[in-house]
């Protein structure tokens, strides 16, 4: 039913999308880095809800509603990028800190966690468009089964967040220690990831495009 250039190909756009800095990366890394890599699972078990809120909203007809209301895509859209903008802004300002960098702060309980993973994935204007525009462009409607194809597709990007991230969390802790014994490299990491985010957001704010509706 789903072909299999369907499916690489949301694939490669996923790998893509997971790897360049967003919202969850640097809570996903700063929590782990914080409180633990137990922390760090217990946010990402929220982040994969909220792609499965994303994936079930758009394949039963949120893309409808945002190409019937391009004002609300928009506003989604715009607070999303102004996200990205204050969390460049964090990394990039003056005396900012690198996501790596260790620091203390209040260790939040695993409900606090598991709900703030969930609404940062929730505001990440990276997963909006990835549900809402892209998925449906490797939907095949002559293939049938459109919804299911849709959930198909979709779960091949939740499994590619879900091992990427799942490896961040991980790791992260053994990068933090790198980077701390080498000052320089860890000032240049807040500058790229800063400047990444940065683009990001400009990005996301100029882009006029609207999603399309599905199949």
């Amino acid at each position: 039913m789903v072909e299999a250039s369907g499916v690489l190909g949301v694939a490669a756009v996923a790998l893509g999308m997971v790897l360049t800095p967003g919202p969850n990366m640097v809570y996903l890394v700063s929590r782990s880095i914080t409180q633990g890599r137990r922390a760090g699972v217990v946010s990402l078990a929220g982040v994969a809800l909220g792609f499965a809120v994303y994936l079930l909203a758009t394949n039963l007809g949120l893309s409808v509603v945002f190409v019937a209301v391009p004002e609300l895509y928009t506003a989604v859209k715009l607070a999303g990028a102004a996200y990205l903008g204050y969390l460049a802004w964090n990394a990039l300002r003056p005396g900012g800190l690198s996501v790596f960098a260790p620091r203390d702060v209040p260790h939040d309980t695993p409900r606090r966690l598991f709900t703030m993973g969930l609404t940062t994935n929730l505001l990440n204007p990276k997963i909006a468009v990835m549900y809402l525009s892209l998925i449906p462009q490797f939907v095949d409607p002559g293939a049938g089964h459109v919804l299911l194809q849709g959930l198909v597709l979709g779960s091949v990007q939740i499994a590619v967040a879900l091992t990427v991230n799942l490896a961040l969390v991980l790791a992260a802790g053994t990068v933090s220690v790198f980077l701390a014994r080498r000052p320089s490299w860890l000032r240049v990491q807040r500058l790229l990831m800063g400047t990444a985010l940065g683009a990001l957001a400009v990005s996301l704010a100029v882009d006029t495009s609207l999603p399309s509706g599905p199949g």
